[in-house]
């Protein structure tokens, strides 16, 4: 078993006035085998610590501690957390025009296993891939994320899920923008992803709907920079029930 452990983290971004704190003493701990849905309202911190984790160089750690297996995340660049076994599905994937989506796809790969695939093996795991997520082929030579639908784009994230194989997976608000039937295909995706129960998963999102296919075993409520409620299952069913408003400082 793998374990992140965040303990007492407090991060900051610069606006136009200085440094803002977003994030005032999280405590959260994923193990592998586990699910954890991070809810909350607009503005309540839940991608301010997904960015934090990645390395993002806009917001600041100013006290508090990240670790994977003892190991210090926040001494690690972002490439090194990245090999280290920590993944990022962003909530809005940069355009990059002028790389493919294979061709991007083969060098993440290559720099995290620290060698490149074998190119027979390689090509069928992408085509395998592809065809879950119901992604056409023509889609690998296009450009990365260039004019890609917000569903395309959540689905190359899942995509890279598949074909990069962490050990924990930060997904920021994989199910904005989706249609049914592509949050269903994503929902699959996670689903296979988390499947050999080996992996650890941190969702996190406004909405419930996604937890009707992903089915979390922690649910933690994010106001105001801090986890102001934990629970299981059942708080996602309150929270769809009664929303954030009994919450102090909550605002949808």
């Amino acid at each position: 078993m793998s374990t992140l452990e965040i303990r007492d983290l407090h991060v900051s971004v610069e606006g136009e006035n200085g440094p803002v704190q977003i994030l005032h003493g999280v405590n959260l701990t994923v193990n592998t085998s586990e699910t954890h849905a991070i809810m909350g309202p607009n503005g309540s911190g839940k991608s301010t610590l997904a960015y934090a984790l990645a390395g993002h160089p806009k917001y600041t750690v100013t006290s508090g501690s990240v670790t994977l297996d003892g190991e210090d995340v926040l001494d690690m660049t972002v490439d090194e957390r990245a090999r280290a076994g920590l993944f990022l599905a962003m909530q809005y994937p940069v355009e990059v025009p002028g790389v493919s989506v294979s061709n991007f796809l083969r060098s993440a790969k290559t720099a995290i296993d620290g060698e490149a695939p074998k190119l027979r093996t390689w090509v069928k795991d992408v085509k395998n891939a592809m065809e879950n997520l119901r992604i056409d082929e023509n889609f690998a030579e296009r450009e990365l994320n260039t004019g890609f639908s917000g569903g395309e784009k959540k689905r190359h994230e899942i995509l890279q899920l598949e074909l990069l194989n962490p050990t924990f997976a930060v997904l920021d608000e994989t199910d904005s923008g989706l249609d049914i039937d592509a949050l269903r295909i994503v929902s699959d995706g996670v689903n296979r992803f988390t499947s050999g129960g080996d992996k650890g998963v941190m969702l996190i999102t406004h909405y419930t709907r996604i937890l009707r296919y992903i089915k979390p075993d922690h649910v933690h409520v994010f106001i105001a920079g801090r986890i102001a409620e934990e629970g299981g299952p059942e708080l996602a069913e309150k929270l769809e029930e009664h929303g954030y408003e009994g919450y102090v400082g909550a605002s949808a």
